[in-house]
Formats: structure tokens, sequence, C-alpha cells
């Protein structure tokens, strides 16, 4: 198993997971429930991590991330018609459902 993906926001995490997942690559998600360890622990070993099953595929896996996170530029974009800022990893408004333009 190999880490490819963390994330402060489990939603993006998650978004990840899904995008790899449509595309035949198996995943699992560490610390999804771990926020509530920040204190004891540091946030940012808290943060919820994507794994690979399959270390064969982690070239692949990290050309699907990085075309997700480059297709804006990897900034957030903001859609006009809901008025509500998306993360670069969401190709998909998460307010409004629409795709990004």
């Amino acid at each position: 198993m190999r880490k490819v993906f963390t994330h402060e926001n489990r939603m993006i995490v998650f978004n990840m997971k899904n995008l790899l997942q449509a595309a035949g690559i198996e995943t699992i998600v560490i610390n999804e429930f771990a926020a509530g360890g920040v204190g004891d622990l540091s946030a940012f070993d808290t943060w919820p991590e994507l794994w690979l099953e399959d270390e064969s595929r982690c070239a692949e896996a990290e050309a699907i991330m990085r075309d997700v996170q480059e297709n804006n530029g990897g900034r957030p974009w903001f859609f006009r018609s809901c008025q509500e800022q998306n993360d670069a990893a969401f190709q998909i408004c998460w307010n409004c459902g629409r795709a990004f333009e």
C-alpha cells in the first residue's frame, strides 16, 4: 500500500477516491475519523489519507489526481450561478451539481 493523497477536508479526499475508483483503481481512506484527536495529536496527523491498494498503479493514480488539480490551475473556482466557491479538486459544484465551466 502507498499513500497518494491527503487533505484536511475529507470531502476532497473522498472526491479523489471516487475519481480513482471510477478509473478502476482501488483505494482505502485512513484517518477518516481522526479529527477528534486534534490536541493529543498534531492536526496534520489527523488529516484523512488516501492509500492505493496496488502500488503498481501509483503513476496512473497520480496522473489522474494531477489532471484534476491542474484542470483549473489548482486554484479554487467560483460558480456564479449559485455563488459558491469550490476547491480545485472538484469538477462539479458541491452546492448546485453543475459542471465546472
